[in-house]
């Protein structure tokens, strides 16, 4: 029986890469230190925007229902995208990969009607509640109208 004969690499020279590689770096870091601008003006630690200085806060509070909107528009492009590629792949596929993707866009109608059930999808105001208070707002003017007072009540904020 012949022995196998199994030939280790020499670690030596990954060594001496990785030693060059981290001299390399710090001798960058290091000479851009030294020679680099030290100073402390107004906008120095600010974020650049076109030579203008920031005014305010750059906090703001955005409702979670953007960031639901943006992450159904993406579930339902990466969607889009099997779809896609169920089309590139039509001949190859037959009748198996035709019912596979009915079964799939079926499932996404499904999920769609849910999420517009639960309001995932309501994001402006409630046109109901709208209509409703223009109505009571005209109600009540009418009974002021009514009584002789010409003077409208202050609009009742929807909610």
């Amino acid at each position: 029986m012949k022995e196998s004969v199994i030939e280790t690499a020499p670690v030596w020279p990954f060594i001496v890469f990785g030693a060059i590689v981290l001299v390399l770096v710090g001798a960058i870091l290091g000479i851009s230190y030294i020679l680099g601008q030290h100073h402390k003006d107004r906008a120095t630690g600010e974020a650049y925007e076109s030579g203008i200085l920031s005014t305010g806060s750059a906090r703001l509070r955005f409702p979670s229902q953007f960031y639901l909107i943006a992450m159904l528009f993406v579930i339902f492009d990466i969607e889009t995208v099997f779809i896609i590629s169920w089309v590139i792949a039509f001949d190859e596929l037959g009748w198996a990969g035709y019912i596979g993707v009915s079964i799939f866009i079926f499932i996404l109608l499904v999920v769609l009607i849910y999420e517009w059930r639960n309001g995932a999808l309501d994001f402006g105001p409630d046109g109901k509640k709208i209509l409703r208070a223009y109505k009571k707002m005209r109600s009540s003017s009418s009974k002021a109208a009514d009584s002789g007072s010409m003077q409208l009540p202050p609009p009742q904020p929807a909610h």
